[in-house]
């Protein structure tokens, strides 16, 4: 179930969402019924869930007080090993498609995109996971400090190399039974979850490839139809033809 979180940034309830993907994943989510939280340490971007080098030089400043004599070198440990229990769950938020992310997160001949709304995206959940869903902030990682006191502030913050995603990320923790503590190992077999959600309130539209063939948009549209999915299957706008005269 979704829940607001201080430290999250929400968009407005009618902020436009996409998720870009390829048909298996899409058949994926018709048949489980569930949105896919990966694992942070497992979506390619070795910053994930770190700190900047201005975290890195104030902290001991920071904490001479609260931890004094502190081991930073266990402490970043720690940080780094909370990546495998942080699952996370990509959105990306524009009013319009983006030739780049069809490019980027799905395949412009057989990709599907999934569009929804704020509102829509937090009122789906239905598992008993805890999830929470706010804007990633893109900062310069030299000089901008990530706000500490909250395990979940690192997550919402990226280099500005990525910029063009405009991410709305849904994020859930999946803590082990024993819990977690700065001597847990740096490698477990946590993996990511399916988190449960109703189609019929996510899935307002669904957008097949701009240069995809007839014959997939009528796969995608009998796919949709078999499972029970009334959102409209339509093809991407991106495949209109220019006008010349």
């Amino acid at each position: 179930m979704y829940e607001e979180h201080p430290v999250f940034k929400s968009p407005n309830d009618d902020a436009v969402l996409w998720r870009y993907m390829d048909f298996t994943k899409f058949v994926s989510l018709l048949d489980t019924q569930s949105l896919y939280f990966a694992r942070a340490d497992s979506l390619g971007d070795p910053f994930e869930g770190s700190f900047s080098k201005v975290n890195t030089a104030l902290r001991p400043a920071l904490y001479e007080r609260e931890l004094p004599g502190a081991d930073w070198g266990k402490l970043w440990s720690f940080f780094r090993a909370m990546r495998q229990f942080t699952l996370v769950n990509c959105w990306h938020e524009s009013e319009h498609e983006s030739a780049a992310m069809w490019r980027l997160y799905s395949r412009e001949h057989d990709g599907i995109a999934v569009k929804t709304n704020f509102k829509s995206l937090t009122r789906s959940f239905t598992c008993s996971d805890v999830i929470h869903i706010g804007r990633i902030d893109y900062v310069d990682y030299d000089t901008t400090f990530i706000p500490e006191g909250n395990s979940l502030y690192p997550y919402l913050h990226k280099r500005q190399n990525f910029e063009h995603e405009m991410e709305v990320r849904a994020v859930t923790l999946k803590i082990p039974a024993g819990g977690v503590s700065l001597d847990m190992p740096q490698e477990t077999k946590a993996t990511g979850a399916y988190c449960a959600v109703d189609l019929s309130l996510l899935i307002q539209e669904v957008i097949v490839a701009p240069y995809a063939d007839s014959w997939f948009l009528d796969l995608v549209q009998a796919v949709a139809a078999r499972y029970g999915l009334t959102a409209p299957v339509s093809r991407s706008m991106l495949s209109e033809s220019p006008i010349w005269s």
